[in-house]
């Protein structure tokens, strides 16, 4: 199935709607994306839950960036996993490796959440943290290309 037609199956199915979505805003969630990734990086060494929950916000927030610039708001209650599928399917094969990888830290933040007792180990947080920098310095480049008033941010 194209990416297109991915798409228009989750509009169809509700979990997508159409919407024009201004730079500002798509310039705001970069903005606190970055904001994310230093409070990951200050918060490492007193509290690894803190630190992962905050490089998956980061990512988090560039995939809304990047559904949100292609004209999309995620709906219902299910929006984390359909940012994370919207943005796979935006973004392509080349990306296919950090879609993975991010999508594997919002079942991993799911179950340190509603299953306190999980542990969450320095190098897992350690990892999230550069998985979301990674993703993050990628998919700044990729929006840069599909809209090149984001070069000025």
């Amino acid at each position: 199935m194209s990416s297109e037609a991915y798409l228009n199956n989750l509009i169809k199915k509700g979990f997508l709607k159409e919407e024009k979505i201004g730079l500002d805003q798509i310039k705001i969630l970069l903005a606190t994306a970055q904001k994310n990734l230093t409070a990951a990086q200050k918060t490492l060494d007193i509290d690894e839950e803190t630190c992962y929950t905050m490089a998956y916000n980061a990512m988090l927030k560039v995939a809304r960036a990047t559904v949100l610039l292609k004209g999309f708001r995620p709906t219902g209650n299910q929006q984390h996993k359909i940012t994370i599928e919207a943005t796979g399917q935006i973004l392509g094969q080349d990306f296919r490796f950090l879609i993975e990888k991010f999508d594997q830290m919002r079942k991993k933040r799911n179950k340190f959440i509603y299953e306190p007792l999980l542990p969450l180990s320095r190098d897992e947080a350690v990892r999230a943290i550069k998985t979301a920098e990674e993703f993050y310095n990628k998919v700044r480049v990729f929006l840069k290309y599909a809209n090149p008033q984001l070069e000025l941010f």
